[in-house]
């Protein structure tokens, strides 16, 4: 005969859950012996381990009970049913590390190999990772809804990129991001994008645009999130450019 100490060592579970058991009428309660000590049999023992077993594999505990009272072929259905729930939530949890993995890859979890490798050039030429992050996210929406036009557009990038002037400008943007919304330098900074866009000939811009709702969505992000951008495209304006993702020549430049 076995305390209940032993009794929990050999079927894998502790005194609480024993204890627990008996409060809920899993497992019976035997008669205490002379010294007021419960002891257990063999019996005991494989319905324990029953028990356990069920229990560490998620049945709950009321389910537990109607099992443990089935006769061997509701009990071998059920059981047939428990497994192929457990077999669901591998094929969930290996869903989840896949997931995992593709976040641990970083730019790539969204983006196609070009893109990252655009956003690398970007950090190579010295631009901080916050413009990096904001270029990031703007091009996991475009690629979201123009996976086909990522190619051209990242090569037009990279080909920007080469430029110094570029590369200078987009280093200058981390700190203009944080001007106040009225900062007199924002205009200098929609002068030098403006003369940028000069360089670019008109029917390139519009090659490149983007479909107007993607734009807007942009745009918004950036009126948002950049204090001085309405100052800025105000200035632009001014110099005879319109839009900020799709821009736009309006009239002559003054």
């Amino acid at each position: 005969m076995l305390t209940i100490s032993q009794l929990a060592a050999y079927a894998g579970a502790t005194v609480r859950a024993v204890r627990h058991y008996h409060a809920t009428g899993l497992l019976p309660e035997p008669q205490r012996d002379h010294s007021g000590y419960r002891r257990y049999d063999a019996a005991a023992v494989v319905e324990l381990i029953r028990i356990r077993t069920l229990a560490d594999a998620g049945v709950p505990l009321s389910r537990v009970r109607e099992l443990l009272a089935a006769d061997a072929n509701a009990f071998s259905d059920a059981i047939g049913q428990i497994d192929q729930r457990l077999q669901d939530e591998i094929r969930e949890r290996e869903r989840h590390r896949r997931r995992i993995a593709m976040l641990a890859a970083g730019d790539s979890l969204a983006l196609p190999p070009e893109a990252v490798g655009y956003l690398e050039g970007l950090r190579a030429a010295g631009v901080s990772e916050e413009m990096v992050e904001a270029e990031r996210d703007a091009w996991i929406l475009v690629a979201a809804q123009l996976p086909e036009r990522m190619p051209f557009f990242m090569e037009t990038k990279r080909q920007q990129l080469e430029d110094p002037r570029v590369r200078e400008l987009y280093r200058d943007l981390t700190d203009v991001i944080r001007w106040d919304a009225e900062d007199p330098r924002l205009d200098a900074v929609a002068d030098r994008m403006a003369a940028e866009f000069e360089a670019v000939p008109d029917d390139a811009l519009a090659h490149g645009a983007l479909p107007d709702d993607l734009a807007a969505l942009l745009d918004g992000v950036f009126l948002d999130s950049v204090p001085g951008a309405r100052r800025i495209l105000r200035r632009l304006e001014h110099r005879g450019w319109t839009g900020w993702t799709n821009i736009r020549r309006v009239r002559a430049t003054s």
